[in-house]
C-alpha cells in the first residue's frame, strides 16, 4: 500500500492519462472486497491492502474533483485523497457490514479539506464552524441562485445563504468578499474618464511586519493542531476529524454504528478527544512563545 506501486498524477495534463490508468485496476464485487478486507485486517496483508486501495482510486478522483475551485493544484488534492482513502483501509472493518467505500469516502473528505485549510491562509486554527461551513459551501449556493458573478450578492441571495447554512448574514457578505476574485484597479470610475477605483482607496493595510507575525502565528497554530491530532489513538481522531473538521460533521449515530458502540460513548470519546487537542495545542502555543 505504499505510494512507489500506485499511479501517480502529475499535474493537470496528466489527469487523462492518470484516469486510464486507474480504470485497468478492476471494482471489487462485495466479496472480494469483504475478503481482501479480512485478510489485511488479521494477517497485514500488503498485496490485501493495495488491491482495496487501487480498486477505490476512482473514487477520490470522484470526490477529489468536488475541490477544483479552490485554485489548488489537482495533483495535490488527489494525492492528499489517496492519503485519506490509505487510513480508511487501515481503520475498515468488514464485519461492520458496509461497503469500503461509504467509509472511506469520509476519510477522503476529511484528508482533502484538511490540505484545503492548511492551504489557504485566510483560514486558520481559529476558523469558526460557520466559517469552515461557509468556505465549503459557498460556491455551491451561489452556483444555484446563479450568482456567480464578481461582486457582492444581492440581500436575497445572503438572506437565502445563510438561512440553508444557519449562519449570519454578515458572515455571508464577509465570506464573499474574503473568497471573491481580483478586481482591476484601474476601473473608471465616471463615464468620461475621469478618476479611477484606485483613487478611493486608502492604505490601511497592516505593515509588513504585523504580516510576518500573523502568519508565522498562523503556522504555529497550524502546527500545534497537527501535533495534538498526533496524540489521539485512531478511534478518538477518527471520532474528532468526523464530528469537528468535516464541513458535514457525522452524527453520533453513524459514529455509533460505526463502531459498535453507543451514542453517549462516542459523544464521550469525542468530548475526551476535544480536550487533549485543546490542552496540547494551547501547551504547544504557549511554548512556542516563551522560546
Amino acid at each position: 500500500m505504499t505510494a512507489a506501486v500506485m499511479p501517480v498524477l502529475s499535474g493537470e495534463g496528466g489527469l487523462s492519462r492518470y484516469m486510464a490508468e486507474i480504470r485497468r485496476f478492476p471494482v471489487l464485487k462485495p466479496d472480494e472486497e469483504f475478503m481482501l478486507a479480512k485478510r489485511f485486517q488479521e494477517h497485514q496483508d500488503a498485496k490485501a491492502a493495495h488491491q482495496l486501495v487501487t480498486s477505490h482510486l476512482r473514487l477520490v478522483v470522484k470526490v477529489a474533483m468536488g475541490y477544483r475551485g479552490y485554485g489548488l493544484p489537482v495533483s495535490d488534492v488527489v494525492s492528499e485523497g489517496n492519503i485519506g482513502l490509505m487510513q480508511a483501509v487501515k481503520r475498515f472493518d468488514p464485519d461492520k457490514g458496509f461497503r469500503l467505500a461509504t467509509y472511506a469516502i469520509w476519510w477522503i473528505k476529511a484528508s482533502i479539506q484538511e490540505y484545503i485549510l492548511r492551504s489557504w491562509s485566510l483560514v486558520k486554527l481559529g476558523t469558526t464552524a460557520n466559517q469552515k461551513k461557509l468556505f465549503f459551501n459557498l460556491r455551491k449556493l451561489k452556483s444555484k441562485l446563479a450568482a456567480l458573478g464578481e461582486g457582492d450578492l444581492r440581500p436575497d441571495q445572503v438572506a437565502t445563504i445563510a438561512t440553508k447554512l444557519g449562519v449570519e448574514k454578515h458572515e455571508v457578505i464577509e465570506m464573499n468578499r474574503r473568497l471573491g476574485g481580483d478586481a482591476s484597479l484601474n476601473v473608471q470610475l465616471h463615464e468620461d474618464g475621469a478618476g479611477e477605483w484606485q483613487d478611493t482607496l486608502v492604505d490601511d493595510a497592516a505593515t509588513q511586519e504585523a504580516i510576518v507575525i500573523a502568519r508565522e502565528e498562523g503556522d504555529n497554530r497550524h502546527a500545534a493542531l497537527s501535533n495534538a491530532l498526533s496524540i489521539l489513538n485512531p478511534r478518538e481522531r477518527r471520532i474528532f476529524e468526523a464530528r469537528r473538521l468535516l464541513d458535514e460533521p457525522m452524527t453520533l449515530e453513524e459514529l455509533s454504528a460505526e463502531f459498535g458502540v453507543s451514542r453517549e460513548r462516542v459523544r464521550q470519546i469525542e468530548a475526551r478527544a476535544f480536550e487533549k487537542v485543546q490542552a496540547a495545542t494551547l501547551k504547544a502555543i504557549a511554548d512556542k512563545r516563551a522560546a
